[in-house]
């Protein structure tokens, strides 16, 4: 498999194909085929893509490499089994390998194919254990070797082990045949779960050894370093003199060896000067370094060329670049071909340089190097950016990820836009529209405006994508920049990686001056929303009512749109905080508790039926009941459930199925009992909340554990707005109070715990954890849930952006409770260390 286009690997992929790209002076395929050859393999196929005129030139018919080499060019992108499949008359009949040309890995697949031979497999992937699985495909087996699940990039929520799919298999012919001709066809989405369908043998082999997926720039430099270690036996072309590896032709000075430190492997025709320093280092072929040069951890590609007295440290120096005399190079810089650094100049570190660029004599060359620190491995968590304002979030990065968000839906396309009322938040969406313009994307600018109003808007179809700019609900100092498809769901984990490797890569799509994007402004849009919320409630029956109400606002959008609905549903009203007011938008604990208490004492005061706190977002309630006491997260959900279900059976509404996330109570079971319908579980994000009622028509509730209600008639999210009036709705409808309710329900004990893991044991973890749960009843939702019986159970979540492991538990009695927390505490621990 050689089409890849390294994108993460830029610039150092701009000329060239990632099969291509250079380990210890050998490209990566070569390093493969050698792999190959050693294990009995004469006859490869290469499927090129990507600039393949370079594999074609380097590898030929492949007599020189002691193999023979054919090639299969795709005319398109048929995904990687179609690929395959595209080369089935040059296959024949025979049992096929396939693996990856762009990998790092000494695997003895010898003792593969006898593992396959062994278990009459149909096919058998080659798998490896890794600290962090989420960049891959993870699979597991039973004791047997028999695959029994694939999880393709999964969240940390679906990290049921840390062994995963290497890209590496051993196919029997008569599974090529099932792969459709000139489809877009892959290997684990498509052929294996079809596989497993049809009952055939599939099975997973775990290898010892090496493998590394070089993805990024920082992969490759930790790649090339563990060659130097000797960490992955690959063929390192030269004559070994200790722990130096020379190549024919090279020009050392006299006593040179006692300034090559740790161990160096230098190229062909090579020349270093007698008083240059070279430390731990790979040196390309036809390389200079000039007298008093400093090169440590460092990769030189053929041809680079190092000055008199330059430093260069921790960096990677493309084919033919030069860094002339006295100039210094910092760590994580990536010079890609062609570029000369002038005399004295000096980078900073974290810098890119793409193919053929110059830095001037005595130039200091930097970027914003706080944001781009932050942001040098991921930007996302799930369909969210989150970062210091002006800070880690700045307007540079503000441009930088709109071309990146531009690049990914296509020029000509709309992107929806909205803000809250903060001022850096007016900033920053300024700049993701400026980058969006620059790639020629049109800005449908909603201005000030709620999320729950953007997916709204959003549901019209006439947008690729949305983003919502607000400041952290959590921290004042931090700002939220929030992502949707164009259906108004959360932009999906595909689309995010593609933004991330935009953003990354840096070779953003420029749209020429005739064609840049517009902005246009909606009009109507609150009127819309209005009239939506009218024609799902039964208005007569709230307005009969006369319920009294007190909502607290909490100095956001809502403030602008709600008093006058509910000024129409004729509730009596006492409003707190109905007033934007951008440096109050987010509350400390201790203002929360503060705003909390206070709307109790008014709702007591007043004898008011109900008390709500909005979130700034207006996304999430908090709830008070008519004694002034706040339902807790735990508890409201089964409440309002309850309450809702109540309504439907009064009215004669049939409702098969109500929906929660997989850490909600055990009472949502009891009341879904009660009321003889279905419980469904989904994923504790808001993703999978939506991703659910997206999935299933019959779901005609869904509550999550933190104040956020999805009633898929009015919208497919949690919207605060809609949540108070439908809840409104159902209580005149019932006559039911909110006390009431919880009254009526049990009372069950919960607990959690946070347990410090660091992120690369967090797959060890989840597989230990899957092997000690094997007996039990389980649900592998969103971490592993093990339930003992109807009421008490425990969750093992691994934290999606924090070293933590989140411990749920909930039993029938505080001792329970306690009790389970602490066992589970001890077994992730145990686990943690257990590798």
């Amino acid at each position: 498999m050689a089409g890849g286009f390294g994108t993460r690997l830029r610039p150092l992929t701009c000329n060239i194909p990632k099969p291509m790209v250079p380990m210890v002076n050998k490209p990566m395929m070569h390093h493969i085929v050698d792999l190959l050859k050693k294990h009995g393999f004469a006859d490869i196929i290469s499927l090129l893509f990507y600039h393949p005129a370079a594999i074609r030139n380097y590898f030929g018919d492949g007599r020189e490499f002691g193999i023979s080499m054919q090639y299969m060019q795709a005319e398109a992108d048929f995904g990687t089994a179609g690929s395959v499949r595209n080369a089935y008359e040059k296959i024949g009949k025979d049992r096929v390998v396939i693996i990856s040309g762009d990998v790092l890995t000494d695997f003895d697949l010898t003792a593969a194919i006898a593992f396959h031979e062994k278990q009459g497999a149909d096919a058998t992937l080659v798998l490896t254990r890794v600290p962090n699985p989420l960049q891959f495909g993870v699979v597991i087996v039973d004791d047997d070797g028999n695959i029994t699940r694939f999880l393709e990039k999964p969240t940390w929520g679906e990290v049921f082990s840390d062994t995963i799919n290497t890209g590496i298999y051993i196919l029997e012919n008569r599974v090529i045949d099932m792969i459709p001709y000139k489809d877009d066809f892959d290997f684990s989405k498509n052929l294996f779960p079809m596989m497993m369908n049809e009952g055939m043998k599939l099975c997973g082999y775990i290898a010892e050894g090496y493998w590394r997926d070089v993805g990024t720039l920082n992969e490759y430099q930790d790649a090339s370093m563990d060659c130097l270690a000797g960490r992955v036996h690959v063929e390192i072309d030269g004559t070994r003199e200790g722990s130096l590896i020379i190549g024919d032709g090279v020009t050392l000075g006299d006593d040179s060896h006692a300034r090559l430190m740790g161990t160096v492997v230098i190229g062909d025709n090579a020349e270093i000067g007698p008083t240059a320093r070279v430390i731990n280092s790979v040196i390309g072929r036809g390389a200079r370094i000039a007298n008093g040069a400093v090169v440590q951890n460092t990769v030189l590609w053929d041809g680079a060329q190092i000055g008199e007295l330059a430093h260069v440290n921790d960096c990677v120096i493309g084919y033919g670049s030069v860094v002339m005399a006295g100039a210094t190079v910092a760590e994580n810089v990536f010079i890609s071909d062609r570029c000369t650094i002038g005399v004295e100049a000096n980078l900073l570190p974290n810098i890119k340089l793409w193919p053929d660029k110059m830095v001037a004599d005595g130039a200091v060359l930097s970027k914003s190097l706080v944001w781009e620190d932050r942001w040098l491995k991921e930007l996302f968590t799930d369909a969210r950016i989150t970062g210091k304002s002006n800070i880690d979030v700045t307007p540079e990065f503000g441009a930088k990820l709109g071309a990146a968000l531009g690049a990914v839906v296509g020029q000509g396309r709309t992107v929806l836009s909205s803000r809250d009322p903060d001022t850096a938040s007016r900033m920053i969406k300024r700049a993701i529209t400026c980058g969006l313009m620059s790639a020629g994307v049109n800005v449908y600018d909603m201005q000030v405006t709620s999320i729950p109003m953007v997916r709204q808007e959003l549901r019209g179809g006439k947008s690729a994508a949305g983003f919502h700019v607000r400041k952290s609900p959590f921290d004042k100092r931090s700002m939220d920049i929030i992502f949707f498809d164009g259906d108004g769901k959360d932009l999906s984990v595909a689309r995010t990686k593609s933004i991330d490797r935009q953003f990354f890569s840096e070779d953003f799509p420029r749209a020429d001056f005739s064609s840049l994007g517009t902005i246009y402004f909606p009009e109507r849009t609150t009127e819309t929303y209005r009239s939506r919320i009218f024609a799902t409630i039964d208005a007569q029956v709230v307005r009969e009512t006369a319920l009294n109400v007190v909502v607290d606002y909490s100095n956001g959008i809502a403030s602008t749109i709600f008093p006058n609905i509910l000024g129409d549903l004729g509730t009596h009203v006492v409003t707190l905080n109905a007033y934007i007011d951008s440096a109050r938008l987010t509350r400390s604990s201790e203002e929360f508790q503060s705003a909390s208490e206070y709307i109790s004492s008014i709702v007591r005061s007043l004898r008011s039926d109900v008390g709500f706190l909005i979130d700034s977002g207006a996304e999430k309630i908090f709830v008070s009941e008519e004694s002034g006491r706040f339902i807790g997260d735990g508890r409201l959900l089964p409440v309002v459930t309850k309450l809702f279900l109540e309504s439907q059976r009064r009215r004669g509404r049939q409702t098969r199925k109500v929906g929660c996330p997989v850490t909600g109570s055990a009472l949502m079971d009891l009341v879904a009992a009660e009321y003889g319908v279905q419980l469904v579980r989904t994923q504790t994000t808001h993703l999978g909340m939506m991703n659910a009622v997206f999935d299933d028509p019959d779901l005609s509730f869904v509550g999550g554990t933190r104040g956020g209600f999805i009633f898929p008639e009015f919208s497919f999210a949690t919207d605060a707005l809609y949540s108070i009036v439908k809840i409104l709705e159902l209580m005149a409808v019932t006559g039911w109070k909110l006390g009431e309710i919880d009254a009526s329900l049990e009372h069950l004990h919960r607990v959690q715990k946070d347990v410090f893991c660091e992120w690369d044991a967090k797959g060890r973890v989840m597989r230990h954890a899957m092997r000690d749960s094997e007996q039990q009843t389980r649900q592998l939702i969103d971490g592993i849930k093990i339930l003992f019986d109807t009421r008490n159970w425990v969750l093992l979540l691994p934290s999606k952006d924090s070293p933590q492991f989140h411990i749920y538990v909930e039993a029938d009695s505080r001792e329970r409770a306690d009790a389970l927390a602490s066992e589970y505490e001890a077994k992730v621990v145990r686990w943690r260390e257990n590798v």
